[in-house]
């Protein structure tokens, strides 16, 4: 089993800056991708930013040039980092923290999701 541990988020003021994190923790052989999607009401979970093992970065063109995502590798903890500077009200969402992993070499990649953290932009 895999164990997806998120913190940060919280309430910012239009123009504002947060942090968010999330600890990959468990037996696993692999991950392969680890990164960011976000849900807001009355809509689908959209891709926020992604970075694969190798740190190839994916981001949403709505957070390009202002959310930066960077990562740890320990072994058997991964921890994925989401700075997100310039926020805007349309970046209000549950942001949820997602795992792509390998339990053993031959098998494929399970998905695994965090319980998800609130962002809240004011205007």
């Amino acid at each position: 089993q895999v164990q997806l541990a998120e913190s940060g988020g919280g309430l910012v003021q239009a123009g504002g800056s947060l942090s968010l994190s999330c600890k990959a923790s468990g037996r696993f052989f692999a991950i392969t991708a680890i990164g960011w999607y976000r849900q807001a009401p009355g809509k689908q979970r959209e891709l926020v930013a992604t970075m694969t093992s190798g740190e190839r970065k994916n981001y949403a063109d709505s957070v390009k040039g202002r959310f930066t995502i960077s990562g740890d590798n320990a072994g058997d903890t991964v921890t994925v980092y989401l700075q997100m500077n310039s926020l805007k009200p349309g970046d209000t969402a549950v942001y949820y923290c997602n795992a792509e992993v390998k339990m053993r070499p031959i098998e494929p990649t399970r998905s695994y999701w965090g319980q998800g953290t609130q962002v809240t932009v004011s205007a």
